[in-house]
């Protein structure tokens, strides 16, 4: 009997071993499936999330453009992502934003400039003021100005000066911050975005500093066909040359910075020879003064701007403090915005001159 109920008790120790490791089997074969699961729920969760910020250090090469700047980046985004990225903060945030708005700003003027008071409303106040005062200089100029002289020139007015130059500016203005916005939008996509969309802008500074000669050339050249011919072709001429030369991959690279720059500014400077040749046949005109004047201050405007681009004031000084918001780029921004719009306003004043003394050429617009 002892042998009987030892012979039950091992059964019984049998069984249950047996279902312990059914159990562990069952269990076991259910492990990979929950594990892959939990691998899918993460990885849903990763591709819901949206892709980080970086630091430089983290940065790919081609990224890497400004050490001082040490984080708050966007590397290798989806495009979607990038353009999302605009309602966000990171160190392009402002960058973006200001031309932008320098863009929408041009836009609104370029449509209301089918209409001179609707233009005005449109138009900054400081705008408004200075073409005002020269509106104002010119009449107490002219005041003993016969009836005769009068009514040839109120003529002449009907006749219209050609608005298209002034037009061919804020054309080129829009291009060159649209152009700027998207690469500080989109460059962190890829390798092959980056190349394009900086060339991209490069050519778009080249394309306004271009159109930016048109309307003052055309208005203050309007009685002397070949001078005005002769210096257009000149600058259109030496702009095609610097965007030829910018479309070179290697000159979109950071160390090609001041180079850039100097290529920029000598087309900005090589408006000096019209600038005062201009300033020759045109003597006495208190509005070719005052437009001068106010060039100069674009030049400057530009000039400072372009400093803070090469010079990489003030992030340089405590890196990392003006990642996000006050560091030079954003600066030349606003410097480029400022000349942009005050050479808006040197054009307003050149073509309220010239409508008022059409009579000067005979009449004519040639």
């Amino acid at each position: 009997m002892g042998a009987r109920s030892g012979a039950a008790a091992a059964a019984a120790a049998a069984r249950r071993s047996g279902k312990k490791a059914e159990a562990a089997s069952a269990s076991s074969a259910m492990a990979p499936v929950g594990g892959v699961e939990s691998a899918a729920a993460a990885a849903g969760g990763r591709s819901r999330r949206p892709p980080r910020l970086v630091g430089y250090e983290e940065l790919p090469e081609f990224l890497k453009d400004n050490e001082y700047i040490r984080g708050h980046y966007r590397a290798e985004w989806p495009l979607r992502d990038a353009l999302l990225s605009a309602f966000a903060w990171h160190n392009e945030t402002l960058n973006v934003w200001t031309h932008l708005g320098g863009f929408l700003l041009f836009l609104a003027l370029a449509v209301a400039g089918g209409g001179k008071e609707a233009a005005h409303e449109v138009a900054p106040g400081i705008m408004r003021f200075v073409v005002g005062s020269a509106n104002s200089s010119w009449k107490s100029d002219h005041s003993g100005l016969a009836g005769s002289a009068h009514g040839e020139a109120a003529a002449s007015a009907e006749l219209g000066v050609p608005r298209w130059p002034r037009m061919v500016f804020l054309v080129g203005a829009m291009a060159c911050l649209a152009t700027s916005s998207a690469a500080h939008l989109l460059a962190c996509h890829s390798r092959r975005a980056t190349v394009v969309f900086w060339q991209l802008d490069y050519a778009g500074i080249s394309v306004m500093i271009v159109a930016s000669f048109v309307p003052p050339v055309y208005y203050a050249f309007l009685c002397h066909r070949a001078a005005r011919v002769a210096y257009l072709s000149a600058i259109a001429a030496l702009g095609a040359l610097v965007v030829a030369v910018l479309l070179s991959p290697s000159c979109s690279s950071p160390r090609y910075r001041r180079l850039r720059a100097a290529l920029f500014l000598a087309m900005g400077l090589s408006g000096v020879v019209p600038a005062l040749h201009a300033l020759w046949i045109n003597w006495g005109h208190a509005a070719c003064y005052l437009a001068l004047g106010l060039e100069v201050a674009m030049g400057l405007a530009y000039a400072v701007g372009a400093w803070f681009y090469v010079s990489r004031v003030p992030e340089k000084w405590r890196p990392g403090v003006f990642d996000v918001v006050g560091h030079s780029h954003q600066i030349f921004h606003v410097f480029v915005l400022v000349g942009a719009v005050t050479h808006y306003v040197a054009v307003a004043v050149l073509l309220d001159w010239r409508e008022k003394v059409a009579v000067a050429c005979g009449g004519t617009t040639p």
